[in-house]
This record gives structure tokens, C-alpha cells and sequence, in this order.
């Protein structure tokens, strides 16, 4: 049975942790408003190009571009956008459950966070390139990684190229999903995964002619490269609002557990001290009698 100085211990040392705890929901909670508001400020625009190109592809015909080619899947890309540090709750457990269903064999990986990257090496499997992105991902980081996405794909290393990451939904649900990259497909004209936004027929009710110059192909073929360095750019806002919110999550239910445990160390020490002083007041009262 612990002494009371060893609950006296416990109750500081947790205090401690207390503190350190509630310092870091503080600051989670801080980064959490500028990425929850920067992810959302980017939806409207993704949608918005998704339409753009979705009335640009009708009016395209049958055109093909080098990006959209259908191929059998023999060699898999996947871009796995984890976190750099943990204290985050289960946002990367559930991410990496994801990336461990790929068969290993036909999958090559390019990591952007450094859990990921720690992952796949401590499971072996093959990672091509490492990116990092800040806080606040900037847009030449995301064109980084869907530079060199397009390049593996252009060569004829990967057939296919999926995005792993954890979608924002709310401070309290954050969602690991997976987005088709390359090939680029049917494009919707509401992007996967944003809610809300204005539906497909309110954005072209006024639409009665598009005129494309110099043509409805040569607008695609520059439009499509920057499609999808936004595409990237997206998902790196969605995951670090993810992980900010997850991150304050877990801090304020750490600092409450251990408020808690406080509260059940010292009704602990009390009652102990309680008891201590009656044992006390009985020896008294057992040596008056004894001496009367």
C-alpha cells in the first residue's frame, strides 16, 4: 500500500503533466482556428475548378492527354500525408491501417510527414521520396509532391497514383480517405469530400455558350497540371486541420483525466490522513485510560 508521501509525489508529478498538457491544448487550439480556417477557404476554390474543368471536358470531345491514360495496375503510387509529430490521438493509427492494406509487393510510397515515413520503414516497404509541408502548407510544397506524382506516372513507374490522408469533417471527426490522383478520370463537378457547395446544375443554370481560346483543348492541357497541384494543395490544408483539431482533442482529455486523477489521489491522501489522525487519537485515548 503506497505511504501518503508517495501519493504527495504522485499528485506533483501529475500536476505537472497537467500543466504541460493544457499548455499544449492551448497552443493546438490556436493552430487549429488558422487551419480549420485555411482548409475551408480552399473548398470553394477546388470546387470551383473541378466545375471549370467538368464543362471544359464536355466541350473537349474525345481529346486525350497523357494524364488521363487508363491503364491495368501492376505498379501502384501512393501519397501518404501523416503528421511530423504525434500526441495526436489515433489520426495516424487509423491512417496507417489504411496504408498496411496495400500489397507491398506492387506499391511504392512518397511520404509527406515523418510518421509515415518512419512507417513504412519500420515495415519495409518501398518509399521513393519524403516530403515535409509547414503549418500552414504553402502551394509550392504541394507542386513539389504532385510534380514528382506526375513524373512517376508519366514514365510509366506507377499505373495509378492515390492520395492517403485524413479529411476534416469536424474538431470532433476527422476521417481517413483515399483520392484518386492520376489517372485523372470523369472529373465531378463538386470535388469528393467538400460539403456544401453549390450543386452542379445551380452553377451552370446560366450557362448557355463557353467559348475556349485558343481551343477547349489547349485550356485543358494548361489547366490540368495546376488541377492537380491544387488537388495536393487541398488535401495538405484538410490534413493539417485534422491534425491540429485531433491534437487539441487529446490534450484537453488529458489534462481532464489527469484533473481527475488528482481529485481521486487526494480523496485518497485525505482519507488516509483521516485515518492516520483517528489511529493517533485512539492511542491517546487507550494510553489516558490505561494510566487512570
Amino acid at each position: 500500500m503506497p505511504s501518503s508521501r508517495d501519493i504527495r509525489r504522485r499528485i506533483k508529478s501529475i500536476r505537472n503533466t497537467a500543466q504541460i498538457t493544457r499548455a499544449m491544448q492551448m497552443v493546438a487550439a490556436s493552430k487549429m482556428r488558422r487551419a480549420q480556417q485555411a482548409a475551408l477557404a480552399g473548398r470553394p476554390y477546388a470546387a470551383l475548378m473541378n466545375n471549370v474543368l467538368a464543362e471544359v471536358i464536355h466541350h473537349a470531345g474525345d481529346f486525350k492527354h497523357p494524364l488521363m491514360e487508363q491503364r491495368d495496375i501492376k505498379q501502384r503510387a501512393v501519397i501518404l500525408i501523416t503528421t511530423d509529430k504525434g500526441l495526436c490521438g489515433s489520426l495516424n493509427s487509423n491512417l496507417l491501417r489504411e496504408a498496411a492494406s496495400y500489397d507491398p509487393d506492387s506499391t511504392v510510397f512518397i511520404a509527406a510527414g515523418r510518421k509515415g515515413a518512419q512507417f513504412l520503414a519500420r515495415t519495409k516497404r518501398r518509399l521513393l521520396a519524403e516530403f515535409s509541408y509547414k503549418d500552414i502548407p504553402q502551394f509550392s510544397e504541394a507542386r513539389a509532391i504532385a510534380k514528382f506524382a506526375i513524373k512517376l506516372f508519366l514514365e510509366d513507374k506507377a499505373d495509378s497514383v492515390d492520395i492517403l490522408f485524413t479529411n476534416f469533417i469536424s474538431t470532433l471527426v476527422q476521417r481517413p480517405e483515399k483520392r484518386i490522383l492520376l489517372p485523372v478520370s470523369k472529373i465531378k463537378p463538386v470535388m469528393a469530400g467538400v460539403e456544401g457547395e453549390e450543386s452542379t446544375e445551380q452553377f451552370m443554370k446560366g450557362a448557355v455558350e463557353f467559348m475556349f481560346e485558343p481551343s477547349a483543348e489547349k485550356v485543358f492541357e494548361a489547366l490540368l497540371p495546376h488541377y492537380l497541384n491544387y488537388q495536393v494543395y487541398q488535401v495538405l490544408l484538410e490534413a493539417k486541420a485534422s491534425e491540429h483539431s485531433a491534437r487539441m482533442v487529446a490534450m484537453k482529455n488529458a489534462t481532464d483525466n489527469a484533473q481527475q486523477l488528482i481529485k481521486d489521489l487526494t480523496l485518497e491522501y485525505n482519507k488516509m490522513r483521516q485515518s492516520g489522525i483517528t489511529k493517533e487519537l485512539l492511542e491517546i485515548s487507550t494510553a489516558v485510560l490505561a494510566m487512570e
